[in-house]
């Protein structure tokens, strides 16, 4: 069997084993040689115990190695619970919004629509805002009438301020006139315009407001009349200029058209074209232009109605009598036959 040989090489200047042993011993903290002091030192180690330094970051060390997992933790929980919070508040905020929100279809006096106003409405998927700045003219179910008046601020521009103005005039509208004691709501809507004619808005999330003065925009009136075949919704857009009608023509019609190309090629006057469109649109057309048109048009119609429920109820008064007469009499003639008989 060979033999293995194991030489054990020693480096020159090495200490042994005892001699390292014996260094180790006069050797203090610092690693300087002081024979006291190191002594001093095994002895308190010895009595005391001595203390570990843990390391955080170490893979090895029990108290480092679960920080990985502890901040994976930590932002798992941060997140989850800032999305409960969120989907929280909206919920809560909805349903807040759901039951402070004015009810027009039960209750349209004006509490209830400055409320409205104030608070907004159910329309459509959510609800519709409306102006801080309005008034209320009149609210009342004995009138069965509704007007009020705002004035947009967060519109730039004819057709942005139009827009706007439809959706929030049907939104009002359409709960108020569900109430059957309420057949007409005037919606007013003005904006504020500097100097020069520009619309001015709200700056810097509302904390700059605008000052110019109000100025009439457009007024939508809406208007409920009940039908053979049920009931039937009018809405009637008056008030609204010359001037604002050229600039919402202009805002909603392209200018990049083939026929304005055209137009500009051989150099006809597009401008003159639409103002005589517009101007035959304005002769053939004949709507009503003043708001107590309308309003006179819905009360007559609501007196005709009302004439009418009273003319049939007479008539079955009438038709009623009759056939109580009718019974009377056959009565009678029965009582004097019986009499007869006997």
């Amino acid at each position: 069997m060979a033999r293995t040989t194991e030489v054990t090489r020693t480096t020159r200047g090495a200490l042994s084993g005892d001699e390292a042993e014996e260094l180790f011993t006069a050797v203090d903290e610092t690693g300087h040689t002081n024979e006291e002091r190191a002594r001093k030192q095994h002895l308190r180690r010895r009595e005391v115990g001595t203390s570990v330094e843990v390391d955080p970051l170490a893979g090895e060390d029990p108290s480092g190695a679960d920080t990985d997992r502890v901040i994976t933790r930590t932002a798992a929980i941060f997140v989850t619970v800032s999305l409960l919070a969120v989907v929280f508040l909206q919920v809560g905020w909805g349903y807040v919004r759901r039951v402070t929100t004015s009810t027009l279809a039960e209750d349209a006096g004006m509490r209830s629509v400055v409320s409205a106003l104030t608070m907004g409405v159910e329309w459509g998927g959510g609800f519709t805002q409306f102006p801080s700045e309005f008034t209320v003219q009149e609210a009342d179910e004995n009138t069965h009438r509704i007007e009020v008046t705002v004035t947009d601020t967060s519109s730039s521009s004819e057709l942005e301020a139009f827009a706007t103005a439809q959706v929030q005039a049907s939104a009002l509208s359409v709960n108020a006139l569900l109430n059957p004691n309420i057949d007409t709501v005037i919606y007013h809507v003005r904006v504020r315009c500097d100097e020069e004619g520009h619309y001015q808005k709200t700056r810097f999330f509302g904390f700059f407001r605008p000052t110019g003065a109000p100025t009439p925009f457009i007024t939508y009136v809406w208007t409920k009349t009940d039908t053979e075949e049920g009931v039937r919704f009018d809405c009637a857009i008056t008030g609204m200029d010359t001037k604002t009608q050229t600039r919402l023509h202009d805002a909603i019609t392209s200018k990049s058209t083939p026929a304005t190309i055209i137009n500009y090629v051989i150099g006809d006057n597009g401008e003159k074209v639409a103002k005589n469109v517009l101007s035959a649109a304005q002769d053939t057309e004949a709507v009503p232009d003043t708001v107590q048109q309308l309003t006179d048009e819905a009360d007559r119609k609501r007196a005709e109605q009302e004439a009418a429920e009273a003319e049939k109820a007479a008539a079955e008064a009438e038709k009623a009598a009759e056939e109580a007469a009718a019974e009377k009499s056959d009565a009678s003639t029965e009582t004097d036959s019986t009499e007869a008989g006997n």
